[in-house]
């Protein structure tokens, strides 16, 4: 029997994740799939993996124990963020672990455990669309600021300005509590999209 986790995920409290659930269940039923962890948190899809509690537990727990699929209802719930869902799949195939996205049909790994290359193509093309109004939004802020600038405004932080202890454990507190609980610098860097550099000097800090 394939062991599965399920993740659900709403942008705001107006949302519901029930359905996601009960949907997901029943499909696991179906399959004959034994569910062992259900995750499921109410936050933004462009917030960065390590903001996002829930889905930084789910990383944590297959890690930790022996997991076949992740189960989701479609690709958005996992990130709106390109590179952060691209970089969620590629941590969970290194680890022989299929992503399951039930609205689209579609599961990252072939029955012998190899990729798939109809997935990847299909999820890659997703990835794009679900981050494109995020990009859109980031390219009206940006032009904001260029005109703010042209009229003689100033953007961004002083020169010399270095973040305090204080600022850099606020800011990194999610990478604090991996590296307390001894998870590798590499394997934080692909739950968070945290360099190993800024990781070490996290290290020095805590």
């Amino acid at each position: 029997m394939k062991r599965v986790v399920i993740y659900a995920r709403v942008s705001t409290t107006g949302q519901d994740y029930q359905r996601q659930l009960s949907e997901l269940r029943g499909y696991a039923s179906r399959m004959g799939y034994e569910i062992v962890k259900e995750f499921s948190e109410t936050i933004s899809g462009a917030k960065k993996v390590v903001e996002r509690e829930a889905l930084a537990d789910m990383l944590k727990f297959v890690e930790e124990n022996e997991v076949d699929k992740v189960l989701i209802y479609e690709c958005s719930r996992l990130s709106r963020r390109a590179v952060d869902f691209l970089q969620v799949i590629e941590y969970l195939t290194e680890r022989g672990i299929s992503v399951c996205i039930y609205q689209n049909g579609l599961e990252t790994l072939l029955p012998d455990g190899s990729p798939s290359p109809i997935a990847q193509l299909v999820l890659g093309i997703l990835a794009q669309f679900n981050s494109m109004e995020r990009n859109l939004i980031r390219s009206r802020m940006e032009s904001g600021y260029k005109h703010f600038r042209q009229q003689g405004g100033k953007v961004g932080r002083k020169v010399g300005y270095r973040k305090s202890t204080d600022e850099m454990k606020t800011q990194y507190s999610k990478e604090i509590q991996l590296i307390k609980k001894g998870i590798s610098l590499r394997n934080i860097t692909a739950i968070c999209g945290t360099s190993v550099n800024t990781l070490q000097k996290i290290k020095k800090i805590i």
